[in-house]
């Protein structure tokens, strides 16, 4: 009973010696971001001797936002231009125009429509998903099974209209609309079979050229929005 005793004086100040050999390690793994000579809390850590933060804490610290469709995530900054690289030193010098002229510019997409473009994006995905969905699964087909998703791609794609402020923004929503029709198109034309007990194979969208030109536009605005700068491949069309 008394060499119990006696080892317990040992015992806890083993644990004690522990418990600050793992504090030191997890104060030392702590590192701190420093952005524009600021002091931030985002997280950073070291994979590879290489140092990675977290996304939606810069963000954060930007006064930023983060949208995400599909493959694609946008980091959106406050006062960022994208499409204004810095000149190079050799460039030669240009003359400003006259107050009265306006100079010519191409901001690329503007912050609001590049987000509900994105969220209009989405809900087309979510739109096709459903309509893919039934027909691998033999789901009979109906107007209020998928009203839905059409009602909301009609909200969303309302609201990328009037967010379309730049040139790029409205050259985007032309094509975004497409996407839209077409899979209106698309939709109705399998309703259309249900409704007239035609069969409907389960991999009948493989094979459709309409599905197709809806799968390839929607990559092409997915490549836009990750350089917010309007691009027509003409996969849209």
């Amino acid at each position: 009973m008394l060499k119990r005793l006696s080892t317990l004086p040992a015992r806890a100040a083993l644990l004690f010696v522990v418990l600050v050999v793992v504090l030191s390690l997890r104060a030392a793994d702590r590192h701190t971001l420093i952005v524009n000579g600021q002091s931030t809390d985002v997280p950073v850590i070291f994979v590879g001797g290489h140092p990675y933060a977290g996304l939606e804490a810069l963000a954060k610290a930007l006064n930023g936002s983060i949208s995400s469709s599909g493959a694609v995530v946008a980091l959106s900054l406050p006062g960022s231009s994208p499409n204004h690289a810095p000149s190079p030193t050799t460039a030669p010098t240009v003359a400003a125009p006259a107050p009265s002229q306006a100079a010519p510019s191409n901001p690329g997409f503007s912050r609001d429509f590049l987000s509900a473009a994105i969220e209009d994006a989405s809900t087309l995905r979510e739109w096709h998903t459903a309509l893919q969905t039934a027909i691998q699964s033999g789901i009979p087909l109906s107007e209020g099974l998928l009203q839905p998703y059409r009602a909301q791609a009609t909200t969303n794609l309302r609201l990328a209209s009037v967010a379309a402020t730049t040139t790029d923004d409205r050259n985007a929503y032309q094509l975004l609309n497409n996407v839209y029709l077409n899979m209106g198109k698309l939709n109705d034309k399998y309703i259309s079979m249900r409704a007239s007990l035609t069969y409907i194979a389960p991999d009948a969208l493989q094979n459709d050229e309409l599905n197709q030109r809806i799968i390839n536009c929607g990559r092409s605005l997915g490549a836009m929005a990750a350089s917010r700068q309007f691009s027509d491949d003409g996969s849209c069309h």
